[in-house]
């Protein structure tokens, strides 16, 4: 008797500590079906029927009960997994040089909700983080829909552990705001349940992109990407964001890229955070910016749409060299097995590949002996999903405890 009652204590320890696990394989779209669990978690096809079971009972995944077959699969189908559309959510809210943007974003990275973007980011953190809080706040009474946690994603390097925004550039807050702090209190004010995190914009897109979208599958990921001003960076190891020891890793907007070009914020000339930017891209093209539109959306409608004229076809040549050439000496010291790229970058990828890849594989000694893959980013909002995951992580590693 008491070999069989510890012989079932260890199954359902066992299976307890698959939740995590399993939820994090059909969070990412790795399981989809029971036997594919089963074989990713390495259990019997019992327990994992009870960890899949078990996920349902916390109202985190759907097992659908007409059985189907995964993509390739061979034998007896499987019940098919999803996550729970009607099941808890993650606030997000993004800040960046053109405003911001809160969103409810469900498991598998599912935008539920977003608020209305607003255009105007004010000088004063705590206002700006107040508001974004209060539409994320008026989403979730809207949707009755239960919260694990809240994340922010803002244009900055953020310090670890304070949770400081060291270099805030595009906006015109304090150097080392302390953001986390501003953000949590914004959150526990507005009656929001769960924890609160924050996190630097491409970081969390990297984080989305290798989760859900073009990073997908990738050990090791590296991501470029500028959005409305400047350009970040960021690399994710074995599905682990590389932060360094601080937090402040893959800072590549301030690599130099044309020596004799722009004065940039950071006190050097050329660097790619001003040389490969929407406003580059803009000035370069003999274009004056207006403010009815974001910075971003201006170039990239110009590329878009006016790519046949000689000044807008000489800009983009002249960014996609200068970010070629940052790709290659980023490939020369990281050796990624992916790259990914987002915002105005994806649209020059798109623009012409060939230039792009040509001058990377030209400039980089990995390129010549292989090339490296090149993608476009494909998720949209891809660093408020990433902010989400941030809240979303404490779940999945004991979906039991964080949601008790």
């Amino acid at each position: 008797m008491n070999g069989k009652a510890t012989t079932t204590r260890t199954k359902l320890e066992r299976g307890r500590s698959a939740l995590g696990p399993a939820l994090e394989l059909v969070h990412t779209g790795r399981a989809p079906t029971r036997a594919v669990l089963t074989s990713e978690l390495g259990v019997t096809r019992a327990t994992a029927g009870a960890v899949a079971a078990e996920l349902e009972a916390l109202g985190l995944i759907r097992v659908d009960s007409s059985p189907g077959s995964a993509a390739g699969s061979q034998g007896r189908p499987s019940h098919r997994l999803a996550v729970l559309e009607t099941g808890p959510v993650a606030l997000a809210a993004q800040v960046h040089a053109d405003g911001f943007r809160a969103a409810l974003v469900g498991l598998g990275g599912r935008i539920v909700a977003t608020s209305p973007g607003c255009v105007a980011v004010m000088a004063d953190p705590a206002q700006v983080l107040g508001e974004v809080v209060a539409a994320g706040a008026r989403l979730l009474r809207e949707s009755g829909l239960r919260c694990v946690g809240a994340g922010l994603a803002v244009p900055s390097a953020v310090a670890e552990p304070e949770g400081t925004a060291l270099n805030p550039l595009h906006l015109a807050w304090p150097a080392g705001s302390p953001v986390r702090d501003i953000f949590a209190a914004c959150v526990r004010e507005a009656g929001i349940a769960g924890p609160a995190f924050t996190g630097n914009d491409v970081n969390l897109a990297a984080l989305a992109e290798h989760r859900h979208g073009a990073g997908r599958g990738a050990q090791h990921l590296l991501c470029v990407a500028t959005g409305h001003r400047g350009v970040g960076g960021a690399l994710v190891l074995d599905g682990r964001l590389h932060s360094g020891s601080s937090g402040l890793a893959l800072e590549v907007g301030h690599l130099t890229v044309n020596p004799e070009g722009r004065p940039c914020h950071c006190g050097g000339r050329g660097c790619l955070d001003v040389e490969t930017d929407p406003l580059a891209f803009l000035t370069t093209a003999r274009r004056d910016p207006g403010p009815e539109e974001s910075l971003l959306k201006q170039a990239g409608d110009l590329l878009r749409t006016e790519y046949e004229d000689a000044d807008v076809r000489n800009a983009a040549e002249a960014l996609i060299d200068r970010l070629g050439l940052g790709l290659a000496g980023l490939v020369n010291i990281l050796n990624p097995d992916r790259i990914i790229l987002g915002g105005l970058h994806r649209e020059l990828l798109e623009a012409d590949a060939e230039r792009l890849r040509a001058v990377v594989a030209d400039r980089s000694l990995w390129g010549r002996s292989g090339s490296v893959p090149i993608l476009p980013c494909t998720l949209a909002h891809n660093s408020l999903v990433g902010a989400a995951e941030l809240a979303w992580q404490p779940v999945l590693d004991d979906p039991l405890a964080a949601l008790a």
